[in-house]
């Protein structure tokens, strides 16, 4: 059942005029004074106090994410004082999962289980709709649908299938679009989309995808207009609807583009922008017309693709869009967009700090802002276009004091086969940055995932007991081109890990890290990095850290969730091969033997990803060779920690680990 609950908010609004068209900054945060003492472990093991804010269509309302008991409460503030609307949470084991507004007064959340053999919560597709004072709660899409007694929650009609809102069609009061994935005998199931009354949960069927794996983008008017599908998560294709046909066209560019993408309609309707790849470069940034099928080009850089698009929520234009070459740029596209000139004066005003615009109200007057930078996890801000002031509203993380935390560098250097590979370096404070010790930190996926200039909170919980903390976006790593994306396929156990040893070399070579006090740690693709890596350098690392990692490529093709799914057996296929041979060199479980530094071993006992039996894989294989090793199993986790106390756990094992074997 939903409740309405008393929610006291501990934290006080300061207001921040903005002045003219040139803004500063009155009012922020307080610093504390700088403090030698070392910073609770706890502090880095603790989530988020706000996640998921969002304004109203209005601008009425602020909502936000938080924790009541262990539990996803889902806050609302009214934006004229500041006060609260209502703390809206289920009873029970139950808690509520991502939410979107549907119109200026009412709100659809999804209901998320909180399991005893489980610390992940999980999600059966279950939709509720309440009014943002915490009322009329209604159940409006799910599997138990029909009446149920002993309840004071409506319900509709059954719907078996996990769905997720698609668009929440903010211009119509009444309804909104749901994404389903019906619940078949097919693991891979065709979407379908409908259009469900917020209210009453009524519901009709609007368009099944193209194709299975489909994703879909809205007009401005809600019409399902364009679908993209894959089957193997490497390749896709694009569909669209076509005015006065029925069904769906495969979109046909007079310019092809690979890895094509699709961000957003302009005011017409009639353009599309898109991000795609020429010849394998880094993906630019162009305009499609769709009555011509012309692509025009709206920028490209040459070793970067966009990591995000800048687009006016009222006029629909896209006026700027963010690079990550090492520090993030931005190359502003439109200057007659009057959000323009705003963003740009907002990042003089917050100066150092990178720049979201993550929600806005429908007529675009106000504007949810986050600002997060190497050392500050971040700020949320509101800012009211029409009066130019800037309000400070609270942090993600109060307790974290940016001044205390470690700078973070870009770095790039030349691989030994001279291809230019970029990385940062993260190095600890009240510390010379020379001869420190060193934690590699590779990043998981391999393809598709890369490392950024932001606050990564295990670099800094390291950095604060005096590490430098290497990340290597090697070869593989998404952002950079197809091409080079490309160039990690079936390069898992060699060239990719080349890359990273270089990165050292490059750490050592510039006077960082001392040669003979470093250790390798990474979680999921990165604990398999650790664990190669310690393979193929055995003499250059002092200890190895594998987190929720694989450790058998041929176990991938039969365990955890990617081998349950056709494409997911495809993609394994285009990026590891079929060669036994291969894949059982390139397997650490199957190389233990060759292994010289002190290895800690760390996994959730309930990893669908990376199954539990990968880790006892490389466990009895580091004891059939009597390696040294340590084993820390966290029995009810997936594949990542949930739980802040399971996080506290794993950060003080890892630290423990570190100073036994690292001089720090």
């Amino acid at each position: 059942m939903l409740s309405k609950g008393p929610w006291i908010m501990g934290r006080l609004l300061s207001v921040i005029v903005l002045i003219g068209a040139t803004f500063s900054v009155v009012a922020t945060q307080q610093t504390s004074p700088v403090e030698t003492t070392p910073i609770p472990i706890e502090h880095f093991s603790k989530g988020s106090e706000y996640t998921n804010v969002k304004l109203s269509p209005s601008g009425k309302y602020i909502s936000y994410i938080s924790k009541m008991e262990g539990k996803n409460v889902l806050g609302i503030l009214r934006t004229k004082d500041y006060d609260i609307e209502s703390a809206i949470r289920f009873e029970s084991n139950a808690q509520v999962g991502d939410y979107h507004w549907v119109n200026d007064e009412r709100l659809v959340m999804e209901k998320e289980y909180v399991k005893g053999w489980t610390d992940v919560p999980y999600y059966y597709g279950e939709l509720f709709s309440i009014n943002a004072n915490g009322r009329s709660g209604r159940y409006v899409v799910g599997y138990q649908g029909g009446s149920q007694t002993g309840t004071r929650i409506q319900k509709g009609t059954a719907l078996d299938g996990t769905s997720y809102v698609l668009d929440p069609l903010i211009n119509d009061d009444r309804h909104m679009l749901i994404l389903t994935y019906p619940w078949t005998g097919s693991a891979e199931p065709v979407t379908k989309v409908y259009k469900v009354n917020v209210k009453s949960g009524k519901r009709t069927v609007v368009t099944r995808a193209p194709k299975k794996n489909a994703d879909f983008l809205t007009d401005h008017e809600g019409n399902v207009r364009f679908a993209t599908a894959t089957d193997d998560f490497v390749t896709g294709e694009i569909y669209q609807k076509i005015k006065g046909k029925s069904g769906w066209h495969t979109l046909e560019l007079k310019t092809p583009l690979q890895n094509m993408r699709l961000h957003a309609l302009d005011g017409s309707g009639d353009g599309l922008y898109v991000t795609g790849s020429e010849k394998g470069e880094p993906d630019g940034l162009y305009k499609l017309s769709l009555s011509t099928q012309e692509l025009s080009l709206i920028y490209k850089d040459k070793d970067v693709s966009p990591s995000k698009m800048w687009v006016d929520p009222v006029s629909k234009q896209l006026f700027a869009i963010e690079l990550d070459p090492g520090y993030p740029t931005y190359a502003f596209t439109d200057e007659k967009v009057p959000l323009s000139a705003s963003i740009k004066s907002l990042l003089q005003s917050i100066e150092g700090h990178q720049l979201r615009l993550i929600s806005s109200t429908r007529s675009g007057d106000k504007h949810l802002v986050l600002a997060t930078n190497d050392r500050n996890p971040g700020d949320y801000y509101l800012y009211d276009q029409t009066k130019k002031k800037l309000q400070y509203l609270f942090s993600t993380r109060i307790w974290i004091d940016p001044a205390r935390m470690a700078e973070t560098k870009p770095l790039k250097f030349k691989s030994r086969d001279g291809i230019e590979i970029h990385g940062y370096l993260t190095l600890p404070n009240n510390k010379p940055h020379k001869n420190l010790p060193l934690v590699v930190m590779p990043h998981g996926g391999p393809h598709g995932p890369r490392d950024y200039w932001d606050y990564d909170t295990e670099s800094q919980l390291l950095a604060s007991r005096g590490m430098a903390v290497l990340r290597v976006n090697f070869r593989g790593s998404g952002g950079y081109g197809m091409n080079f994306e490309f160039a990690g396929h079936r390069e898992w156990g060699r060239k990719i890990q080349h890359d990273i040893l270089d990165g050292v070399d490059y750490a050592v070579a510039a006077g960082y890290a001392n040669p003979e006090n470093m250790c390798i740690m990474g979680s999921s693709f990165g604990g398999y990095s650790a664990m190669q890596s310690a393979i193929i350098a055995p003499d250059k690392f002092q200890c190895a850290i594998g987190v929720v990692g694989i450790y058998d490529l041929p176990m991938m093709f039969k365990e955890g969730d990617t081998s349950r799914l056709r494409s997911g057996i495809q993609f394994l296929k285009a990026v590891l091969g079929e060669d036994e041979t291969t894949l059982v060199q390139f397997s650490p479980a199957r190389n233990a033997d060759k292994i010289k530094a002190p290895v800690l071993i760390v996994h959730g006992g309930d990893d669908e990803r990376a199954p539990i039996e990968h880790a006892e894989a490389m466990v009895n294989a580091l004891k059939k060779a009597k390696k040294p090793y340590e084993y820390y199993l966290l029995e009810n986790e997936g594949h990542g920690f949930y739980k802040a106390e399971h996080r506290l756990a794993y950060y003080q094992t890892v630290l423990a680990f570190l100073d036994k074997h690292l001089e720090l």
